[in-house]
């Protein structure tokens, strides 16, 4: 049989067991490709507020490769290992080592070619379903056109190439350094089974105890007892949970799973042996991936999770940006922007509101503080407004009401429903009590300090105004001024007159139409850039845990034989095995989720307004493509079972 005839039987009779490494190899090069493209777009360029947006990608680019081509190496060096017999025996009917070696890299030329050629024709034809939604999020107003970009063909033959060149070495050290008789025993190496030691027991509780450390910790993180040594406290969370984790899959599922087992009193049902029995002595061989991905997993959601939440309240954020449609913080700066609008005929409320900044003791009304804020809870610097200058709020003297209690300072200051005040100028001393609170800002958030005002009876105002101390009043004068636009749709124009309004004087001046814009481009980009990452790793993880267990079916193989001709149905064995894949795709993926939850729960404040929704989203989306490679592998289980007979 000649060489070229022999390459040609190989691929065809190991073209099903090649099928899901042929299609992520194709996605691999389809996404990359697409997202390249997208680099090249001049669209990108036109992003205001952020860096330009081709160099993003490009940031972007270099993680997906990283991510494309740690997979490949992986998947390579996994279907290569079941390969091993077949290669043994080309060194028993002669052939050297260099002749084997040229076959499998003239099939992985092919399959790379014809991958390669597929992924960037699929790539293609998706840049415009990818342009589409990237223009979406980040708020570009420009049409997705199909364009084909001879850089991006280049730049990801050569990356593809490349990555090609380091598995071929992969396969020639492997091919050398392994003797026949090793080759025909790789497959058959398995993990010693020992009774459970103390010591694995010990490990077992110490993992679990390291990763409930770190959850805890995390809960404490930004809560102001330890923010001296934050940090030393982000480290010992980082690994804690990731030690943790490796000691769990180490020692901790095998031990809950031995516990069961004892339960049992050695009586196990069929489904027990295919997921129980089997699992247990597995999990250790493979506690270091099952980490890896763990991790990996954990830290892909918590940043999907954390963008999320930052794009998801781009609008609240903007609101307390700029709390009416434009935001002015001058009077004459007002007056000539007002004066544009009439020019153009744009009908728009007016909203005026004095305040001043006063001495606040808020001791009584909070339920909650840092240990390192108590020295400035009795002086702290807080805007007051009278009750004259809002429509919707009136209160009674000696009466308050806190606005803008929402946002970044809840998390730190949390406020009671009702609670008691004292705010103090230099001669006159109001003890109020707040009646309500709103999350709604009144001020932009550059005059109020960032924090929550007080509304005032108009009396109590203008005791407090009559001795101010000017040391503490804000930077921004004693003046904001709101202006609304009446009619939805003039909106638009009356921002483009914003945008091209010449502000003499550069005083702080603020359109929620165009922070949220902004906020949007921004937040946008890392959220695609992000979201694409993590759509990479995704498949790659779910692919390698799918081709383990491929390789995990293969071995087990004479087992399902032993048990069919025991008179186990195929439904019983079947049964069994969405047991085990339970287990297999669920534990590193329910403890992704809790490792993410805890670092999104611990500082999300930080990158918005709303966690539980967006969190929820990106997790639910998240389970449910990562449970599509946990049916995909109970299928290929199928049809093993079906053969086994």
């Amino acid at each position: 049989m000649s060489i070229n005839r022999l390459i040609w039987q190989s691929l065809k009779k190991n073209i099903r067991s090649y099928y899901l490494y042929v299609f992520a190899l194709i996605f691999s090069v389809a996404l990359y490709f697409a997202f390249v493209t997208l680099q090249f777009d001049p669209a990108l360029d036109t992003m205001s507020g952020t860096a330009k947006g081709s160099a993003g990608i490009y940031a972007g680019s270099v993680l997906l490769i990283a991510i494309v081509t740690v997979f490949l190496l992986y998947a390579n060096n996994l279907f290569i290992k079941r390969r091993s017999k077949e290669i043994g025996l080309f060194q028993l009917i002669g052939m050297t080592k260099g002749k084997i070696f040229r076959i499998l890299s003239i099939e992985n030329s092919v399959l790379y070619a014809g991958s390669i050629v597929i992924g960037i024709f699929l790539g293609f034809a998706a840049s415009k379903l990818i342009k589409l939604i990237f223009f979406q999020i980040t708020g570009i107003d420009q049409v997705a056109a199909l364009n084909f970009s001879a850089k991006a063909t280049g730049q990801t033959l050569l990356v593809f190439l490349i990555i090609y060149l380091f598995i071929m070495v992969m396969n020639y050290l492997f091919i050398n350094r392994q003797s026949v008789l090793s080759l025909f025993q790789i497959r058959s190496k398995s993990e010693n089974v020992k009774k459970m030691s103390i010591m694995q027991i010990l490990i077992g509780i110490i993992g679990i105890g390291l990763i409930m450390t770190g959850y805890y910790l995390s809960t404490k993180l930004f809560s102001g007892d330890i923010d001296n040594q934050l940090f030393f406290a982000m480290l010992s969370i980082l690994g804690s949970v990731i030690i943790g984790t490796y000691l769990f899959f180490k020692g901790s599922v095998s031990f809950i799973l031995q516990l069961i087992r004892k339960s049992k009193a050695g009586y196990l049902s069929i489904n027990n042996v295919l997921s129980l029995s089997s699992i247990m002595f597995r999990m250790k061989s493979n506690a270091v991936l099952l980490t890896v991905i763990t991790t990996v997993s954990a830290l892909a959601i918590g940043l999907l999770s954390l963008t999320y939440i930052s794009y998801y309240s781009t609008e609240k954020s903007a609101q307390q940006i700029a709390p009416n449609d434009f935001s002015l913080t001058d009077a004459d700066d007002a007056d000539s922007f007002m004066e544009e609008l009439n020019a153009e005929q744009i009908g728009y409320e007016e909203t005026r509101i004095d305040f001043i900044t006063v001495r606040a003791d808020i001791t009584d009304a909070l339920e909650s503080a840092p240990s390192n804020f108590n020295g400035e809870l009795e002086n702290t610097r807080i805007v007051v407004v009278s009750d004259q200058a809002t429509a919707d709020i009136n209160v009674s003297p000696d009466e308050a009401a806190l606005t803008g209690v929402g946002g970044s300072i809840s998390q730190f200051l949390s406020f009671q429903e009702e609670g008691n005040i004292t705010l103090s100028s230099q001669t006159s001393t109001i003890d109020a009590h707040y009646i309500e609170s709103k999350e709604r800002s009144l001020l932009p958030r550059i005059q109020s300090l960032n924090f929550p005002v007080v509304v005032v009876d108009d009396r109590d105002y203008q005791q407090l105004e009559k001795s101010l101390d000017p040391d503490i009043q804000g930077a921004f004068g004693y003046e904001y001024i709101g202006i609304d636009i009446a009619d939805d749709d003039q909106l638009n124009q009356a921002n483009a007159i914003f945008q091209d309004w010449d502000n003499e004087e550069k005083n702080p001046a603020y359109s929620y139409l165009e922070s949220v814009n902004q906020q949007k481009q921004q937040l946008g980009l890392t959220m695609f850039i992000v979201g694409f990452l993590g759509l990479a790793f995704l498949i790659t993880s779910g692919c390698i845990l799918y081709f383990k267990q491929m390789d995990e079916s293969e071995e087990e193989k004479p087992t399902y034989t032993i048990l069919r001709k025991l008179g186990f149905t195929q439904d019983d064995l079947v049964r069994g095995i969405w047991y085990k894949q339970l287990f297999n795709f669920g534990i590193p993926l329910i403890l992704g989720l809790l490792h993410s939850y805890f670092s999104v729960k611990s500082g999300w404040f930080i990158f918005g307004t709303e966690m539980l929704t967006p969190t929820v989203i990106v997790m639910a989306i998240y389970t449910i493509l990562y449970s599509i490679f946990g049916v995909l592998s109970v299928r290929y289980y199928k049809r093993v079972i079906r053969e086994a007979l």
